[in-house]
């Protein structure tokens, strides 16, 4: 049986668990809809398990199981902590994880009330998380390059989903980022993919952080996207105030990078609405109200 062909059901999970991690398996088990690479069953209350669903997502696994413990001791927010692995068997033929549960709503399924409480949050998260990456720490395939080297990915998302009447408007912002200079400082911790599915939410505002199997050591920027892609209208400003670190070079990088991923949230959601392999039906309106705020989201 290919990878294809194995269903991922709630029995294989508990079976698993049975077999490697015994303690585990009497929890309740509930599918988390939702996810990419990776399908994710909620274990009990405090835990989840990540089963790999694509080719490159055990080594992403990996890294996490890696890199994580070393990180989240630091960082303010509520991020996913490894805690079991499950070695590859018969009847599962990659690696899974039993990872601690981050509570909150999903960015992508609600809204933060509280933009300027959410700002401060967002900014000492990645203040904390942004600092110099030991020389072992991985580098990116497809994230972390200079927006210079990633026109072909825009041009792609521009020409398939970009709105009537933004188009001049769209290409400008992300022009000024090409032309910015490059990132000449050291190589920082980033977490890659900040976008509303990879947030939670409780009352209002940001309570934790997901997801960092894109986690690399670069360009800070890559991160500072979020202020225009996860906070609300009026909120980049006091992001960058709190934060403190970004010169004009580097605001310039992220707000292009910006545009990049709210296009690609909207071609994802586009892709949603008619019902194509992996399109997420949510993310287009996320990248729709994202998009609005980097044309609208100079930073002052």
């Amino acid at each position: 049986m290919s990878d294809a062909e194995i269903e991922i059901t709630a029995d294989l999970v508990r079976d698993l668990l049975r077999d490697q991690h015994p303690d585990l398996a009497g929890l309740d088990i509930r599918e988390v809809v939702g996810g990419w690479g990776n399908q994710m069953w909620r274990l009990g209350g405090g835990l989840a398990v990540r089963m790999p669903r694509t080719e490159g997502a055990p080594d992403l696994l990996r890294k996490e199981w890696r890199w994580l413990p070393v990180l989240a001791p630091r960082l303010p927010l509520p991020v996913p902590n490894p805690v079991r692995i499950g070695e590859p068997s018969a009847r599962f033929p990659k690696p899974w994880t039993v990872m601690t549960w981050v509570p909150g709503e999903p960015l992508d399924h609600t809204s933060i009330s509280r933009g300027e409480h959410a700002a401060d949050t967002l900014a000492a998260f990645l203040t904390a998380l942004h600092v110099e990456a030991p020389e072992d720490a991985p580098v990116s395939e497809d994230r972390g390059e200079h927006p210079k080297k990633c026109t072909d990915g825009f041009d792609h998302f521009f020409h398939a989903v970009v709105p009537d009447g933004l188009a001049d408007e769209v290409r400008a912002v992300w022009d000024d980022a090409v032309a910015a200079p490059e990132w000449e400082g050291p190589r920082l911790w980033v977490h890659g993919d900040l976008h509303p599915a990879n947030v939670v939410v409780s009352d209002g505002t940001l309570s934790g952080v997901i997801d960092f199997d894109a986690v690399f050591a670069g360009d800070p920027a890559w991160d500072l996207a979020a202020a225009w892609v996860v906070l609300p209208a009026g909120a980049t400003s006091r992001f960058f105030d709190a934060y403190a670190r970004a010169d004009e070079g580097t605001i310039r990088r992220a707000r292009g990078l910006a545009a990049l991923k709210s296009l690609f949230l909207m071609l994802m959601g586009r892709n949603g609405d008619r019902g194509l392999p992996g399109g997420k039906p949510a993310w287009g309106p996320a990248g729709r109200a994202a998009l609005d705020r980097v044309l609208r989201g100079h930073v002052s």
